[in-house]
């Protein structure tokens, strides 16, 4: 059957296709009852409004892209949680999208987007080239959550990694460690920031330091906690550079004997909900997910609707979660 039509709604109300356009839109020059009958003529047809069309009239979608960097990664549902609250509150609409962990994939998202002409885009963790994303800015307002960048164009919204790094180092060596062995995120989003945190605080304690390049990913945490224990560096705490990478640390362990944190301390970054889980009980930062998926919609919302053009950085500041894979070192 042919879809209904906004001719066909105004028929069955009884009333011009222009007071059909004005009642679908919530103009207030629309009295109550034809407002009514205009719905349930709708209603009872099935009719929805062509979304392009009602777009090039309003000029605005009030839709808001989300792309996730990484769909496997428990820390950004939490990001996502927090824009979905927000869009809501102010009457928008969340897409959401992914960018599979590929640069190419992200900026493809991205133009989807606008070709979906959505109101703004939150990028999470990114991994494209700052002038592709710059590039981008100049198309669509645009937040960018978890990854520092320095841009005119853009706003950011990002968790104080140098600091969560300080605050693990600093609670492993209080219990009494001085060989931390830290696995790095590699050139992923915060992954330089954590990795400065952990040179500059293992530096002014004098103590070793022990890298192990990495990825935010279960098997990049497997491969460097088997580099670890294979190496004859002596390791009594691993600080993984996020929660994915420290559950890979733990199976190996866990293959290996090794008893957490009897044998070996353990910290992961992110506090997902698995590291959280009773029987993981992973010492954690928090990131304050939610509050930065918040950020980013009310960043954009003071673009699409108030006009702000100059480019604003927020930063939250994260906590460590003290759980059970941490203890002084044995002997």
């Amino acid at each position: 059957m042919p879809k209904p039509t906004m001719d066909d709604v105004a028929r069955r109300a009884g009333v011009s296709r222009a007071l059909v356009s004005l009642a679908l839109r919530g103009s207030d020059k629309v009295a109550d009852a034809s407002r009514q009958a205009v719905l349930a003529a709708a209603d009872e047809l099935g009719y929805r409004p062509n979304l392009a069309a009602r777009n090039l009239a309003s000029k605005q979608t009030r839709t808001i892209g989300l792309i996730i960097n990484d769909l496997h990664n428990p820390y950004f549902p939490g990001i996502a949680d927090g824009a979905h609250d927000a869009v809501g509150r102010f009457g928008y609409r969340l897409l959401m999208n992914s960018a599979f962990l590929s640069p190419r994939d992200e900026i493809a998202a991205i133009e989807m987007f606008i070709d979906l002409q959505v109101d703004g885009v939150i990028l999470t963790g990114g991994m494209a080239s700052s002038k592709a994303i710059e590039h981008a800015a100049r198309a669509v307002p645009m937040a960018v959550v978890s990854r520092p960048l320095s841009s005119s164009l853009l706003d950011t919204v990002n968790n104080d990694d140098y600091l969560g790094s300080t605050l693990v180092l600093g609670h492993l060596i209080a219990l009494g460690h001085r060989h931390i062995a830290h696995i790095s995120g590699g050139p992923a989003a915060g992954a330089p920031q954590r990795l400065a945190g952990y040179e500059a605080t293992m530096r002014a304690h004098g103590l070793e330091r022990h890298v192990e390049i990495g990825a935010f990913t279960e098997v990049s945490g497997v491969a460097a906690a088997q580099r670890i224990l294979a190496s004859d560096r002596p390791v009594t705490a691993i600080f993984a550079g996020n929660d994915l990478s420290a559950l890979g640390v733990l199976d190996v362990l866990d293959a290996a004997g090794r008893r957490v944190p009897g044998d070996i301390s353990l910290v992961g970054y992110d506090n997902t909900y698995v590291g959280a889980l009773r029987h993981i009980r992973l010492t954690s930062v928090e990131q304050q997910r939610h509050e930065q998926g918040e950020l980013a919609v009310s960043l954009l919302i003071e673009r699409i609707e108030h006009g702000r053009t100059e480019a604003v950085q927020r930063v939250v500041t994260p906590s460590l979660v003290v759980r059970g894979t941490t203890a002084p070192p044995n002997g």
